[in-house]
């Protein structure tokens, strides 16, 4: 998905976004319009300065660029004030440690990330799924985005921590959740510390989620070592050794911070991306039509299988085009560790670099008509990644996201398993559009389920009833997944 070759003649051109504000910079245009405002950046140069608060950085806004930037992960290091947030939340973990911890890293963890891992959790994949629509009735408004980060965390704790992570508590960790990624957002786009010491309610809402989430890893990691070993990530951990020979185990700082990267990471990103599939299907009738006409040709109204996912094609699409149009991660800083050139700019030791998968994925020049939703763009014959590898989802590099296999196996599955069954439709007046937190998507996205009375087998008895119209399921107290509530006194 991320092939790029360089081209060495490539004459760059540099520019300034306009519309500074004193003291915060384009905080405000980031937060207020942040798809616009990158929209808006191409035309100003291949790089273009910005400011954040008072700090300069840089956009990256051609994909030959970016890949250039994230091969060299030696002089672009994680960091900026993304990764400043995100570590006193994760530590020193795979998502946010510095390049010269980062390859002993990813080889402790890869094995459960391999191809042949990934394909033994399809069952788990599938019935978890099933699991989710089993009290469903037709008619009924279903909070689909709290419901598909209900069912990625408990994918993501199942593989990570088997059982040691209980219903009850993935479910309180499904809630830490949407409070900590939507205070995450402002908090890198206005880096302005003394704002999130204040005692507002958000602020207090958000430490406590991230302690409560912290305090939940640590029980889990504490009962694991009382009991016997298991066959899963934390068992992977608990078992490691240092990389010199010297069999000393893991501190459980540093299992800590992997489980709880990964756990944030793992459920976080596929579940707006389920979230805005189900969203895009229900505005594109024929596009649904298709997928239900594989799933059904291939599933013929079973539950999926390891073996089912090369012959789902049409479903990868859906969600490639997804990925492609509303990508979950669709913001990254970087810092140069060393004076370095990019673009011909002299960038000093120290300067924030940022590049956004949202912005090269909606560029015209590597993806024409990018407002549309057209998962054929992906069939065969269709470019893999346009122009200069400029699909990016899952980022590119040594330092390409390690669950990109898993999440992609999961999304199928779960939109494979549901959509043999159900169609979501939006209910009567306008869609709100998405807007951005630390991740892309919708977060309070409700629809009204059907049964598909054309689906192999039909519907279930349970569907079938055809229950009269319920109201929305209703957010929990201090949810914090709603559309259009990002301001800095919410953070």
């Amino acid at each position: 998905m991320n092939g790029c070759v360089p081209n060495p003649e490539q004459a760059w051109t540099v520019g300034t976004a306009p519309g500074i504000f004193p003291s915060i910079g384009h905080g405000i245009a980031l937060f207020r319009r942040p798809l616009e405002f990158l929209n808006s950046l191409p035309v100003r140069g291949d790089l273009v300065e910005i400011r954040l608060g008072p700090q300069r950085a840089w956009m990256v806004c051609h994909p030959e660029l970016v890949h250039q930037m994230l091969r060299d992960t030696r002089t672009f290091d994680k960091g900026g004030p993304q990764y400043e947030r995100l570590r006193a939340l994760m530590g020193g973990g795979v998502v946010t440690c510095p390049h010269s911890e980062h390859r002993r890293q990813r080889r402790l963890l890869q094995p459960t990330f391999r191809p042949a891992a990934v394909a033994g959790h399809t069952d788990l994949m599938a019935e978890e799924t099933a699991s989710l629509f089993r009290d469903w009735r037709g008619g009924q408004r279903v909070d689909v985005s709290a419901a598909m980060l209900g069912l990625t965390t408990r994918l993501i704790s199942r593989v990570l921590l088997s059982d040691a992570l209980g219903p009850a508590a993935a479910d309180e960790v499904r809630r830490c959740l949407a409070a900590i990624v939507r205070g995450l957002f402002v908090r890198t786009v206005v880096p302005v510390d003394v704002l999130f010491r204040l005692p507002t309610p958000a602020n207090r809402r958000y430490r406590r989620a991230v302690e409560r989430t912290h305090e939940l890893v640590d029980a889990a990691i504490a009962e694991r070592r009382r009991g016997a070993p298991r066959d899963d990530l934390l068992g992977l951990l608990l078992a490691a050794a240092d990389q010199d020979g010297e069999q000393a185990p893991a501190t459980d700082q540093e299992i800590h911070d992997q489980l709880v990267s990964l756990l944030l990471t793992g459920s976080e990103s596929p579940s707006m991306c389920l979230a805005s599939t189900f969203g895009l299907l229900a505005r594109h009738p024929e596009v649904e039509h298709r997928l239900h006409a594989e799933v059904d040709s291939v599933l013929a109204g079973r539950l999926p299988e390891a073996g089912d996912l090369p012959r789902l094609v049409y479903t990868r699409a859906v969600l490639t085009e997804t990925l492609r149009h509303s990508p979950p991660g669709w913001l990254f800083t970087r810092v140069t560790t060393r004076e370095t050139q990019l673009a011909g700019r002299r960038l000093p030791r120290g300067t924030t670099v940022l590049y956004s998968p949202y912005l090269l994925h909606h560029d015209a020049a590597s993806f024409p008509e990018p407002e549309r939703f057209l998962p054929e763009r992906w069939l065969e014959g269709e470019a893999a990644a346009g122009p200069h590898g400029a699909l990016m989802p899952f980022s590119a590099g040594s330092r390409k996201c390690i669950g990109d296999l898993f999440s992609m196996a999961e999304m199928t599955v779960a939109l494979a398993t549901l959509a043999g069954r159900w169609r979501l439709r939006h209910p009567p007046g306008p869609v709100a559009p998405p807007r951005p937190g630390a991740t892309l998507g919708p977060r309070s996205l409700t629809m009204i389920c059907e049964p598909r009375a054309d689906a192999p087998g039909g519907a279930s008895p349970r569907a079938a009833a055809q229950a009269p119209s319920v109201p929305a399921v209703p957010a929990e107290a201090g949810d914090t997944r709603r559309d259009g509530d990002q301001d800095v006194h919410h953070a």
